[in-house]
């Protein structure tokens, strides 16, 4: 679950769901939202009203909103790691598999006819690509592309500023199989998540784009490159803060019923206003006001199912922060009521809010356990104590230095609203917080990469594959951080993760997450916090989108009602 977001929207990256997918409030007859979803755990449901392709007209422009303009459209760069970026980029990039509510995997046959593990010792992956695939530019993807991402994201190549390596450092080498249009990786080391590397929230970019560091790192941050989906990029406007996509045609695959697809940057505050006044079709809903003013609304519903999104809050252990002492890092997490923040955010929104207890599983996916420290405040004020940490009136000191943090977080209510419970939180054993709000542009790229906070807060997205992120996230190799943007983790957590990957056993591979989860927590490296809602406001004549749980979209059959 590593790829990001600076928000928490209505999708591993940073990214990226609570056991009942429910707005407690209104759920009669009358609510204008539909059931599904309800009394239901991720993996089990999703709610986008679906309809057959015969029951959509053709046309339309779906109308959607994202809090900034991307610094990267490269989603596999450091840069580009955003999981904004990359729902903007579903329906324009190949992946090998679709995944069902379930997570359960398919292979994605508009991009590969076969996608196999033909070997186990060695491991051997065969790709075989359908041979209608091409990318905008004309050029046919074939093996060279695969090879191309592959070598860019071995982490050989240190110019290559890639987020996650994604299991390509565990392999030896790509060639070309039967034809162009077949690729043949051979590894070195086992991966356990193989089918993740071109699936999920991965996807398979150019070689024109991942063949060179300066194209890889730069050549996107202007532009979307060439791109091989339904849709492509029709025309974008920084000033106007206006993207929209529309039919690519050299598309191969069934008709897209949209013509285009329109995203907006508009700040997170103004989403709800937006739906309400017909200027959006469709917005996450994180609030209780959020849900109130949809319900209110007309023409539009509620859909609803648990959400793949996940807050949490990453603390900075890089020499000189200080929080650089794994000990005081662990005793102001057992301060910290994650409880009493799931209780005042979500109430109303779900059925019993909790706290999510893991970095690596969402709850209700297969190998979750609660894998947490407890709440114990007095344990902390006693572990700080022994460390050294002494009141000096309100807050402790230590070596002439105040236990003041400042935590850094994207300008949103709800993380503000967190902010100041963690901060009455850990007021109560002498630890001062300073809140520091920051705008969505340049957040990851300004402000969390640099590593300026002591702690940050922001969105991870979970997906079907939650093993293949952790090495980005968890790993400790400082002269490659990736997504380890607190700089923390230790040799023996890199051993375990090493074996995690390793394992080819799906049963054994989680419970060796799970120790690796658990080992996370004791290093205080980060409190995962709330499991998004997955309440989605959406225009009531719109099919197949809305909250997807951990289901793939087909863009080519969302659209409007007959």
């Amino acid at each position: 679950m590593g790829i990001r977001s600076r928000r928490m929207p209505a999708l591993r990256w940073a990214i990226p769901v609570v056991a009942v997918g429910l707005i407690a409030t209104g759920c009669g007859s009358g609510d204008n939202g539909s059931t599904a979803g309800v009394s239901s755990s991720l993996g089990s449901s999703s709610d986008i009203n679906p309809k057959n392709a015969d029951e959509l007209r053709d046309g339309g422009n779906l109308r959607l909103a994202t809090t900034s303009f991307p610094a990267n459209w490269n989603t596999l760069s450091t840069d580009g790691n955003d999981a904004e970026i990359g729902d903007i980029e579903r329906p324009l990039m190949p992946r090998a598999f679709n995944t069902n509510a379930a997570g359960e995997l398919t292979v994605n046959h508009d991009y590969f006819t076969d996608v196999q593990l033909t070997s186990t010792s060695p491991q051997v992956v065969t790709y075989t690509i359908n041979p209608k695939a091409v990318w905008s530019d004309g050029n046919p993807i074939t093996w060279e592309d695969i090879r191309a991402q592959a070598k860019a994201l071995d982490g050989t190549d240190k110019r290559f500023l890639i987020a996650i390596t994604v299991g390509f450092d565990r392999v030896e080498k790509v060639e070309r199989g039967a034809d162009d249009r077949q690729a043949v990786i051979t590894f070195k080391q086992p991966f356990a998540e193989w089918r993740g590397q071109f699936a999920g929230n991965m996807s398979l970019f150019p070689k024109s784009v991942t063949a060179d560091p300066e194209t890889f790192n730069k050549g996107l941050v202007d532009n979307m490159g060439p791109t091989a989906g339904p849709f492509l990029v029709q025309s974008t406007d920084r000033g106007q803060g206006r993207i929209v996509l529309g039919r690519n045609p050299k598309w191969w695959g069934d008709k897209p019923k949209l013509d285009t697809i329109t995203y907006t940057v508009l700040d997170r505050t103004a989403w709800v206003q937006g739906l309400q006044n017909n200027e959006l079709d469709a917005v996450s809903l994180s609030t209780i006001d959020d849900a109130t003013t949809v319900r209110k609304s007309s023409g539009v519903v509620i859909r609803r199912a648990p959400g793949n999104r996940w807050r949490h809050i990453t603390f900075n252990g890089a020499p000189g922060s200080i929080l650089a002492d794994p000990a005081v890092r662990v005793a102001i997490s057992k301060a910290i009521d994650r409880q009493g923040i799931a209780t005042a955010v979500q109430n109303g929104l779900v059925e019993k809010p909790k706290p999510l207890n893991s970095h690596v599983f969402l709850e209700g996916q297969a190998g979750y356990q609660d894998n947490s420290l407890p709440f114990d405040p007095a344990a902390a004020a006693k572990e700080l104590d022994a460390l050294g940490w002494k009141l000096n009136g309100d807050t402790r000191e230590k070596d002439g230095r105040k236990l003041v943090i400042r935590d850094v977080m994207y300008k949103d209510d709800t993380w503000v609203q967190i902010a100041q419970i963690i901060q009455q939180n850990l007021a109560q054993i002498g630890v001062k917080i300073v809140i520091e709000t920051k705008p969505g542009a340049g957040f990851f790229t300004d402000v969390v990469i640099p590593g300026d906070f002591d702690a940050t807060q922001f969105v991870f997205v979970g997906d079907a594959f939650p093993l293949s992120s952790i090495p980005q996230t968890y790993g400790y190799d400082p002269g490659d951080w990736q997504n380890n943007f607190g700089h923390i983790g230790s040799e023996e957590l890199n051993t375990l993760i090493d074996r995690m990957l390793s394992e080819l056993d799906p049963q054994k591979a989680i419970a060796l997450a799970n120790e690796v989860d658990r080992k996370v927590f004791e290093e205080g490296h980060s409190l995962p916090l709330t499991q998004s809602e997955g309440n989605w406001g959406v225009r009531a004549d719109i099919a197949n989108f809305g909250s997807p749980g951990l289901a793939s979209y087909d863009y080519t059959k969302i659209g409007y009602l007959k």
